[in-house]
């Protein structure tokens, strides 16, 4: 009973934060807010049982995808002007109908019957932190440095763009 009063809490806290990170009219306190939506997500995996996965979620979301979120709205130093033109209402109405779709699709999902992960004839997976090092850095190789490629591409069109907007001003 104490673990599932804690689930809704935890479940409550996320919820509050993402909604405050489309809300917030001020990007830094939206990335804020990220931060504690990602925090609350990695209880929730450590809840499940998933410790590689909250480690990583605090690590890698939390801790190096945010720090770049936050760096870059730093490095653009958009005025309150430019930032009206950019996080224009509309898209925020955008956002929150689509958290409403997806909402119900996760209602509805909940409502049938899980099913079964694992039978008699598949065995569960080991899912050492050995094996998910092997498996990304052999199997999975090329989408992980597309991903930090892409990361650094997006970095790089950023500063671009907001180089761009600075001297439009």
């Amino acid at each position: 009973m104490a673990e599932t009063i804690a689930f809704y809490l935890i479940a409550a806290v996320a919820l509050g934060a993402a909604l405050t990170v489309i809300m917030s009219r001020q990007p830094v306190y939206s990335v804020l807010c990220l931060l504690v939506t990602m925090f609350a997500l990695a209880i929730l995996f450590m809840m499940l049982g998933a410790y590689v996965v909250a480690a990583l979620q605090i690590l890698l979301y939390a801790g190096a995808v945010l720090v770049l979120f936050l760096f870059v709205l730093m490095l653009l130093n958009l005025s309150p002007e430019q930032l009206r033109r950019v996080g224009s209402f509309r898209w925020r109405w955008l956002g929150m109908l689509m958290a409403g779709l997806l909402g119900g699709q996760f209602a509805r999902l909940l409502s049938r019957p899980a099913p079964a992960l694992w039978t008699s004839g598949n065995p569960p997976p080991s899912g050492t932190v050995a094996e998910l090092g092997r498996a990304l850095f052999t199997t999975y190789l090329l989408p992980f440095e597309l991903t930090s490629f892409l990361m650094l591409a997006a970095i790089i069109g950023a500063v671009t763009l907001a180089r761009g907007l600075r001297k439009s001003d």
